[in-house]
């Protein structure tokens, strides 16, 4: 189901605040209440949000929002990850690039590096890398995730198992108070696991919706991490979560 700029603005807002109001958003946006409660209905069909009095919440079901809905929330704050992530890759080097939007991001501003070795189960991240000739890009085979164009499962766990990459850049479902890494799924956690320990340097992409963010399955902890990019200050309690050992990037502290 495709969402209107403003319906993702009202995701977005909803991932900030937990809870929004109709008169709210409508004084926010300058429309009227019936125009936010179609768009509302629009997202309660769409189960990303759920109703409550005078207006809605986030849906507290433990479970990932749509590919495409997550491809545009948050774009320029994960841009600004893949940017600050790329400053970090020189020429030559070799890397395991894992699944979702935030690893495309990277991928994306990766694309005018030379000879790259990148090995990865994303396949929008490929095809943004395949651009440019002098990459190597070796994919993953197996069974498209559907609607999700990511191939988990044993077949990208051997592939990463395949290899000792120079870096490792994987992003994550939540960030826990107490450190732990999240994912939706055992797939997604399984293949988390194989690309964090295949590499010398394993970054680590979040927005900062990510922190508190809730999944059910328990993928690693900052134990796992040599460098975590994020695009805001870690908020407290998050923050004391972080070993001195790791290096912070804020993605808005690193110039363009």
């Amino acid at each position: 189901m495709n969402l209107s700029v403003r319906q993702s603005i009202i995701v977005d807002l909803l991932a900030a605040q937990g809870a929004v109001s109709v008169d709210g958003l409508a004084l926010h946006f300058g429309v009227t209440p019936q125009t936010i409660r179609r768009d509302l209905n629009h997202l309660y069909e769409a189960d990303l949000v759920r109703r409550r009095h005078g207006g809605a919440e986030l849906n507290a079901v433990e479970r990932n929002i749509p590919f495409q809905t997550r491809r545009i929330t948050h774009l320029q704050a994960k841009a600004r990850i893949g940017r600050a992530v790329a400053k970090l890759i020189p020429p030559g080097a070799s890397l395991l690039l894992g699944f979702g939007t935030t690893p495309e991001q990277v991928a994306l501003a990766l694309a005018d590096h030379r000879d790259l070795t990148v090995v990865t189960n994303n396949i929008s991240a490929a095809l943004a890398l395949s651009h440019n000739m002098s990459h190597r890009v070796v994919l993953t085979g197996g069974e498209l995730r559907q609607p999700n164009p990511e191939i988990l499962g044993p077949g990208a766990e051997r592939l990463f198992n395949s290899f000792k990459a120079d870096f490792g850049v994987s992003g994550v479902g939540g960030f826990d108070s107490d450190g732990a890494l999240l994912d939706f799924d055992m797939a997604e956690s399984d293949c988390h696991k194989a690309l964090r320990g295949n590499c010398r340097i394993r970054i680590l992409v979040l927005d900062h919706t990510k922190f508190g963010r809730r999944a059910p399955v328990r993928s690693g902890s900052l134990d796992d991490v040599d460098i975590l990019v994020t695009d805001q200050p870690i908020p407290e309690p998050y923050r004391e979560q972080i070993p001195t050992r790791i290096q912070l990037v804020i993605a808005d502290e690193v110039q363009s």
